[in-house]
């Protein structure tokens, strides 16, 4: 089958290692399910596996792709939850928890096997396509505004970063959910086009604010660190999923945060349960992903450069 893969890493260099062409199909296991792909979305997770991260030599080829949207072998329409064990449901109690490309092949081929636990009815209401952005960027998105920022309507959240997916899902859940949002970017198209996402107000990446805010949502990382902590209100809380500028701030703020009982708290991925109210979430409000373009499989190439070079504003879909 046709698929986009890892067939080598590189850490300079990451789509060196990028290659497409036909793999072996996935097989059928006690317990699993093979979904046919009808979309599946990028993350930078996936030019962090072609950079090495996570994903050891001898486990190459490896198939990249964390989400998916696609029909499995009963012609069932649904959404995979790309975490590989948190239940032990196909694998076993003692597997460590992981995430599709770490361990087993991802989604961006013409089909994929994951637990059949894994697979949750896909909503008539999302296009395929709307739905694979949803496994990984926005479920990050949605536990990070609530599970994990102790937010409630009416608050003030600061997104650090306009354009990434994480990024434009944390605006459009946040004003759905009653907050004010207010975002920053080095780019002003992008700031503007997350004010007509619905973004309250947009400001240069460092900018400083007009008050300090309840909650940051930080997933740039050494970029951004000191002014999401200056930003914070005192006994604020910065929720924090992500590095893409780099994991080592030239200053770490420690004074700051003991001193205004600041909140740090670390956010990956999200459950099965909170995928299944992110799924709830935008059938019941009409909230939908946004989507960057949509690209088929064999220009996957094109879309992981882009990825790179941070130029989009949504998700990235492939279309096998």
């Amino acid at each position: 089958m046709f698929a986009a893969y890892a067939a080598r890493t590189d850490a300079a260099d990451p789509l060196s290692g990028l290659e497409l062409g036909d793999l072996p199909e996935p097989q059928a296991r006690p317990g699993w399910s093979v979904v046919t792909v009808r979309a599946a979305s990028l993350n930078h997770h996936d030019l962090w596996s072609l950079r090495g991260v996570g994903l050891p030599a001898e486990r190459l080829p490896m198939i990249l792709g964390c989400d998916a949207a696609g029909v499995d072998e009963h012609g069932n329409e649904v959404v995979l939850h790309s975490v590989i064990g948190q239940s032990g449901h196909g694998v076993g109690p003692d597997e460590p928890r992981s995430i599709l490309t770490e361990r087993y092949q991802g989604t961006f081929a013409q089909r994929v096997a994951v637990p059949t636990w894994n697979l949750l009815p896909k909503p008539a209401g999302l296009s395929f396509e709307q739905a694979a952005c949803l496994p990984t960027a926005w479920l990050t998105a949605y536990r990070m505004l609530f599970t994990n920022a102790g937010v409630k309507p009416g608050d003030t959240v600061l997104v650090q970063g306009a354009g990434g997916g994480v990024a434009t899902a944390l605006i459009v859940l946040g004003k759905a959910a009653g907050l004010r949002v207010w975002v920053t970017g080095r780019n002003e198209a992008k700031r503007a086009r997350a004010v007509e996402l619905g973004a309250d107000a947009a400001f240069e990446s460092g900018a400083r604010l007009p008050e300090r805010v309840d909650a940051v949502l930080e997933t740039v990382g050494a970029a951004t660190w000191s002014h999401s902590v200056k930003s914070l209100r005192p006994g604020g809380t910065i929720v924090i999923s992500g590095a893409t500028s780099g994991p080592d701030p030239s200053a770490v703020e420690l004074n700051r945060i003991f001193f205004l009982e600041l909140r740090v708290i670390g956010s990956t991925m999200g459950t099965k349960e909170e995928l299944a109210g992110l799924l709830s979430f935008c059938a019941n409000t009409g909230v939908r992903p946004v989507i960057d373009s949509v690209l088929p499989l064999a220009e996957a190439r094109d879309g992981f450069a882009r990825l790179a070079e941070g130029d989009v504003f949504g998700k990235i879909v492939l279309r096998p």
